[in-house]
């Protein structure tokens, strides 16, 4: 056998053992939401296909499915919209403004982005408590504003450097203020790492768990990992198909996102990286 076919066996076997080891999870998720029953300790096991479980999901009104929905699409698309128009301004500014230690300041965002989030919960707990904005949307948007931007301004960054600064000047020379040529000239240029900006921001904040856990009691403000971690509490034994189901139906729209806008997804983190 030559180099070039042993080559592309190697890379197809590792394509398999890498699709196998990803999707196996939530093949076995998609397939327990529509078993009839399952048991992991053995017993009482049936995988006959039914709808049981995401109607109970849905109609249970104990359960609180579509409240914790909603609030996460809420809390996200709020949290991303934010991330975005303060990271664009501060993208933009970091770009065309000279001012020493540049370099230092982005590696110092980036630091804090590393930064466990365990190591903030006691100060966090502390502030929204004595704020009032434990169990608000505002009481989560604010902590995953903040969480998600050190990602959303290296993102933006590498976008706005990509922008020829020759542009600005012939923007200024047409009579635009600084405010006008971000947002007629600047923002559009950048609209697809604005978009994809958001789209990350949108998944990290959708995903979140700790803070969420941290700072709601109350299906009114809780979100959708939370709340599905604590159906186990509501029986007497784990629902584990109810819990595959909500999983299923929660990993859908985002899985949806990233299948649609995968390539745009790709360049950012790709332009992040190497301009970064």
């Amino acid at each position: 056998m030559n180099e070039e076919l042993w080559k592309k066996v190697l890379l197809i076997l590792g394509i398999f053992f890498t699709a196998l080891f990803t999707l196996t999870p939530f093949v076995y998720m998609i397939i327990v939401s529509f078993a009839e029953s399952v048991d992991f300790l053995g017993r009482r096991t049936s995988l006959v296909f039914t709808f049981k479980n995401y109607l109970e999901l849905l109609r249970n009104p104990n359960l609180h499915f579509l409240d914790y929905l909603r609030n996460s699409a809420v809390v996200s698309g709020v949290s991303s919209f934010l991330t975005v128009l303060i990271a664009s301004f501060a993208a933009y500014s970091i770009t065309r403004l000279p001012f020493p230690g540049k370099s230092f300041f982005l590696m110092f965002v980036l630091a804090f982005s590393m930064f466990p989030q365990v190591s903030i919960v006691g100060f966090l707990f502390n502030l929204m408590s004595k704020l009032g904005l434990v169990n608000t949307y505002v009481g989560l948007i604010l902590p995953y504003t903040a969480w998600i931007m050190p990602l959303s301004l290296w993102i933006l960054v590498s976008y706005f450097s990509g922008i020829p600064k020759e542009i600005d000047k012939q923007a200024t020379i047409d009579g635009c203020t600084v405010w006008e040529t971000l947002f007629k000239v600047m923002w559009p240029l950048a609209r697809p790492g604005i978009f994809t900006t958001f789209i990350l921001a949108f998944i990290f904040a959708f995903n979140e768990f700790m803070f969420a856990l941290l700072l709601t009691t109350d299906f009114r403000a809780r979100t959708v990992p939370v709340g599905i971690a604590l159906f186990q509490g509501l029986h007497g034994e784990i629902p584990w198909g109810t819990i595959m189901a909500a999983s299923t139906l929660t990993t859908l729209p985002i899985v949806i996102l990233v299948i649609v806008f995968q390539k745009n997804i790709i360049q950012g983190l790709t332009r992040g990286a190497v301009k970064g």
